[in-house]
């Protein structure tokens, strides 16, 4: 994906992006644009490839660094997965509703 510069309307440099778990307890994530939601049990996240959501059990942001783009969540990860942002956030607000 390439995105455009809102000011000067060429196109920006895309930030890497990378995953890097540890034992399944810590998970360190570059290229993050933004973090949309979040508990203990799922993070969803705006990277530079799309929208990642990580599932797992008493997930904790350990840390945001904004300027970089770099996450770090610790707690049990079961699940990272790739997603399409409507079909998601649907997903997401129903399943919250109806818990």
């Amino acid at each position: 994906m390439n995105y455009y510069d809102k000011e000067t309307g060429t196109r920006s440099p895309q930030k890497d992006h990378m995953l890097k778990i540890n034992n399944r307890k810590l998970l360190e994530i570059s290229g993050v644009r933004e973090v949309d939601s979040f508990d203990n049990e799922e993070f969803l996240l705006e990277t530079v490839m799309g929208y990642l959501i990580v599932r797992g059990q008493n997930l904790q942001l350990k840390n945001l660094d904004v300027g970089d783009g770099i996450v770090s969540i610790k707690g049990k990860i079961y699940e990272i997965a790739y997603v399409d942002e409507q079909q998601e956030k649907a997903k997401g607000f129903f399943s919250k509703l109806f818990k």
